[in-house]
């Protein structure tokens, strides 16, 4: 393939991937077939896909703090906590078949949906958000168990990070995608790792693809938190249904 065809490629899809990643998630199931049609055996196209998410993640958090939204300390901790969950994650091997972990994987992402659909019709308006005490504790451990499942599977650690974020902290949306970003940002830095000591990067593809997930992450996260709540619910829905359809039957 041409060079440039394949630069102007990698960018279109690397803004679009970057954007829905921001917004809702599910952005590698576009990116990862791009780079394995381009040439990259998938085990080097997942590793690939991962720099761009790296440089992806660290733009969407500047742009969420560009816009006020804060969410540090909180973000650190479970950060933190998932970060350890990726380390052990990445030396797991986990004893179960690739078509049935996807199915429970595609129910897990239509109780997401029913859960965004029917938490608007049932929030009271005085509810605070809580990221304090036993509340805190408990988002500590439940995203250790994310960074785990993130740390050798990946697909839909976006959609459970929002569901806990939102279920268990109160936190809306437009910060949940910041809190959510920020985590991944930092526990992705553990699988990176082993992506590099293994050769498994296509670093050329890599650092092109971040370009366009990094402009995409920018954009997304200031224009989601103009639009607020409404819209990342409706995008989210969208996303996680597609992901499920895709999980159930491909």
């Amino acid at each position: 393939m041409n060079p440039v065809v394949e630069i102007v490629i990698l960018i279109v899809v690397g803004f679009i991937a970057g954007a829905i990643n921001t917004i809702a998630g599910g952005g590698s199931l576009l990116a990862l077939p791009i780079l394995i049609f381009l040439g990259l055996p998938p085990n080097i196209a997942n590793g690939t896909n991962r720099i761009a998410i790296i440089f992806q993640n660290i733009f969407t958090t500047a742009g969420f703090k560009s816009k006020g939204v804060k969410t540090f300390p909180f973000s650190i901790y479970v950060g933190i906590s998932a970060l350890i969950g990726a380390i052990i994650g990445a030396q797991i091997a986990v004893d179960i078949k690739g078509e049935t972990f996807n199915k429970i994987l595609a129910v897990i992402m239509l109780i997401v949906v029913l859960y965004m659909v029917f938490k608007s019709k049932f929030k009271h308006i005085n509810d605070l958000e809580k990221t304090t005490g036993k509340h805190l504790w408990l988002s500590i451990v439940l995203f250790f168990f994310v960074g785990i499942y993130g740390g050798f599977i990946q697909a839909g650690v976006g959609f459970i990070m929002l569901l806990i974020l939102s279920s268990v902290n109160n936190i809306s949306l437009v910060k949940s995608n910041a809190i959510k970003v920020t985590v991944a940002l930092i526990y992705t830095f553990s699988a990176i790792a082993v992506f590099i000591y293994n050769d498994a990067i296509n670093w050329r593809m890599g650092l092109t693809l971040a370009i366009g997930n990094s402009l995409g992450g920018w954009f997304a996260s200031r224009w989601s938190v103009k639009k607020g709540d409404g819209m990342i619910r409706n995008f989210l829905i969208v996303m996680v249904i597609i992901m499920a359809i895709k999980l159930w039957f491909f």
